[in-house]
């Protein structure tokens, strides 16, 4: 069903102006000054690193890849798109502004970038300007006021209905695109022969991606963040894990699956106990819930896994107290996600600033606020067999609780992690962004 993204793109804009006139007032300033980005050239060379648009710019409009742009939005008045579209027989020019998008700002195209002078406000020093150090423009530096950046970041977790459209339209994306992955590996592909299929099916290259794909065949899958892709596939092929996303319009999706060689083989049945925990716990991603105690219920739920497949010998209980878990499960159960793959402000106490604290024994989570309706955040379980943390293990106090012809049996498969994207509601259970997609494709 096709939605009509015009009402959804005008209340969003609305939203925008009416944080941004709270946040200047907090600051103290008149307008906002958001620069694009520009690019950035390797040392002793002439060619750019990949361009990345700043997040505070394209929240406005749908622009990725217009460098040397700005954004000016002042209260009372229509916001202002400096559009650079250069003088340039070397590449491609961006094509004149087009979209829904456009009826909403005074659009100025400039040829040069430093045309944009002339269509900025008068005192830089009244503004506030949200970006990177390299966008300085004369006397239009970037000051990335606190109290207008903590206010922006904070509510900058609660995407409007125009904003989750995005990210739907970047599943549609990022699900096809793991479905050719998988057919990639049932066929022999190495990792490096899997992220071209993901690319081609996403319709993206890796410079257009949220995120650098992890594609982790056997052992690999126990990197948390793999990206080396080998050419050659190695044999035997026991394992598939892959942690990739796509873009639409920047935004993202962050997707996670992991599979076995032997759809009937023992690792198989490790990997759809954790599918069971990832699925329990998607149903618990309710308005009020505390994301630290998720996570914690997370360790909690995996160590019962591990229990059950003979792992570790101990407790639920004991595994997390013990720091055990965390042995298997290092990393945190998810993250904002929006305009970056990491949101911002996951620790925000609240729009004034303040930090809410991680849980004791746990440093990387993401994410330690209360879910409210509107946020999107995902739930990405996992149990690993990595090489350096096996070996801590069993040189602490607790080895005697693991069983290490079981953990030598499964290190060859490296690890599984499950990953969806979730918008919290008002009703009860979220929406599961990612799973409904694999339903209306045809995947599992």
């Amino acid at each position: 069903m096709s939605v009509d993204l015009a009402p959804l793109y005008a209340d969003h804009l609305a939203t925008l102006q009416r944080r941004t006139a709270v946040a200047l007032e907090r600051g103290g300033f008149d307008s906002l000054v958001v620069p694009a980005g520009t690019l950035h050239y390797q040392v002793f060379d002439d060619r750019d690193y990949p361009y990345a648009a700043n997040p505070q710019f394209k929240a406005w409009v749908p622009l990725v890849r217009h460098p040397g742009s700005w954004l000016v939005a002042t209260p009372g008045e229509r916001p202002k798109l400096v559009y650079l579209q250069p003088f340039d027989y070397w590449h491609v020019v961006p094509e004149a502004p087009s979209g829904l998008w456009t009826e909403h700002f005074d659009v100025v195209v400039i040829r040069t970038p430093e045309e944009a002078l002339q269509h900025l406000p008068r005192d830089a020093a009244r503004c506030a300007i949200l970006g990177e150090p390299q966008s300085a423009l004369g006397a239009f530096v970037p000051n990335n006021p606190q109290p207008v950046l903590d206010y922006l970041d904070y509510h900058r977790a609660y995407k409007t209905a125009y904003e989750i459209e995005m990210m739907r339209a970047a599943t549609v994306r990022g699900v096809r695109a793991h479905r050719a992955a998988e057919r990639a590996f049932r066929a022999g592909a190495s990792e490096f022969g899997i992220h071209l299929a993901y690319c081609q099916a996403a319709g993206q290259d890796s410079t257009e991606l949220p995120y650098n794909n992890i594609v982790a065949l056997n052992e690999h899958a126990a990197v948390l963040h793999y990206t080396e892709l080998d050419r050659l596939p190695p044999k035997p092929v026991r394992s598939f894990l892959i942690d990739a996303g796509a873009s639409h319009a920047g935004y993202a999706c962050d997707i996670t699956r992991t599979w076995a060689s032997d759809r009937d083989g023992e690792f198989q049945a490790l990997i759809d106990a954790v599918d069971a925990v990832e699925r329990g716990l998607c149903e618990r991603f309710t308005a009020g819930t505390d994301y630290r105690q998720l996570h914690l219920d997370a360790h909690l739920a995996l160590a019962g896994v591990l229990r059950d497949a003979g792992v570790i010998r101990m407790s639920a209980e004991a595994a997390l107290e013990s720091g055990v878990s965390s042995k298997f499960f290092p990393h945190g159960l998810g993250h904002g996600i929006g305009l970056q793959v990491h949101d911002v402000a996951g620790f925000a106490a609240s729009d004034a600033g303040g930090t809410l604290p991680k849980p004791e024994g746990h440093p990387y989570l993401r994410l330690t606020r209360t879910l409210e309706p509107g946020m999107v955040v995902t739930n990405e379980p996992g149990i690993y067999f990595a090489d350096l943390l096996m070996r801590e293990l069993r040189e602490s106090a607790h080895a005697g609780e693991v069983d290490w012809d079981r953990v030598d049996a499964l290190r060859p498969y490296g690890g599984i992690r499950i990953e969806d994207d979730l918008v919290i509601t008002a009703e009860g259970a979220p929406v599961n962004l990612t799973r409904e997609e694999f339903a209306r494709s045809g995947a599992g």
